[in-house]
C-alpha cells in the first residue's frame, strides 16, 4: 500500500467546530472554534484554543467562563458566519437569530437553539504558539428536550450534529 508525507501540520478530521459564547447576558459574543476537546472524564475537564488577537480572547481572559455549544447540520451558514466576522463591529446575536439563554452556573449565555451545551470555567491558560489553551472544569450540561428519549438520556444520534474538515462542513452519520 502506498503512502505520501507532506510537512507536518494541524490535521486531525473531522472536528466539532462549535460555538463558543463568552461575556455575559449583557455584552457577549459568539466565535466558531475547531480546536476543542474533552480532557478528563473525572473530572469533567474540556479545552478550547482561541488566538490573542480575537474579539472574544479578553472577555474570556477577564470572565474566566465559557460556553462550548453544540452545532447542528441546519446551523452550518451561521457557525461560518460567526466564525468570519469580529464581534468588535456586529452583534452576532442580533445578526444570526441566534436566542441568548442564561446559564446554570456561568456568566456567558448559552444559545438557545444549540442542541447541547458545556458550561465551563478556566482553571488554566497556556501558550501554544498560534494560540492560547484554554483549559476548563466542565460545571454544568444542558440540552434540549429533543434529543432526550423517554428515560431521559441525551442522544447525540437525534441531534444531526455538524463537523468540520478540511474547509468543509459535514453532517455526522451513524
Amino acid at each position: 500500500m502506498a503512502r505520501r508525507s507532506f510537512k507536518a501540520g494541524a490535521l486531525t478530521a473531522p472536528l466539532p467546530p462549535v460555538m463558543v459564547t463568552v461575556g455575559d447576558m449583557e455584552k457577549s459574543n459568539i466565535i466558531t472554534i475547531g480546536w476543542t476537546g474533552i480532557l478528563s472524564t473525572i473530572p469533567p475537564r474540556t479545552y478550547i484554543s482561541v488566538r490573542p488577537e480575537r474579539y472574544s480572547y479578553k472577555m474570556l481572559k477577564d470572565k474566566g467562563e465559557f460556553v462550548i455549544n453544540l452545532t447542528t447540520r441546519e446551523q452550518a451558514r451561521v457557525v461560518d458566519y460567526v466564525g468570519i466576522y469580529t464581534g468588535a463591529k456586529v452583534d452576532k446575536f442580533s445578526v444570526t437569530g441566534l436566542t441568548k439563554v442564561e446559564s446554570k452556573e456561568v456568566s456567558a449565555p448559552t444559545i438557545g437553539e444549540s442542541p447541547l451545551a458545556l458550561e465551563c470555567r478556566v482553571i488554566e491558560v497556556i501558550p501554544m504558539g498560534t494560540h492560547d489553551v484554554f483549559i476548563a472544569d466542565i460545571v454544568s450540561v444542558s440540552c434540549d428536550d429533543s434529543i432526550l428519549d423517554k428515560d431521559g438520556k441525551i442522544r447525540l444520534d437525534k441531534a444531526n450534529l455538524l463537523a468540520y474538515a478540511h474547509g468543509e462542513y459535514f453532517e455526522l452519520g451513524k
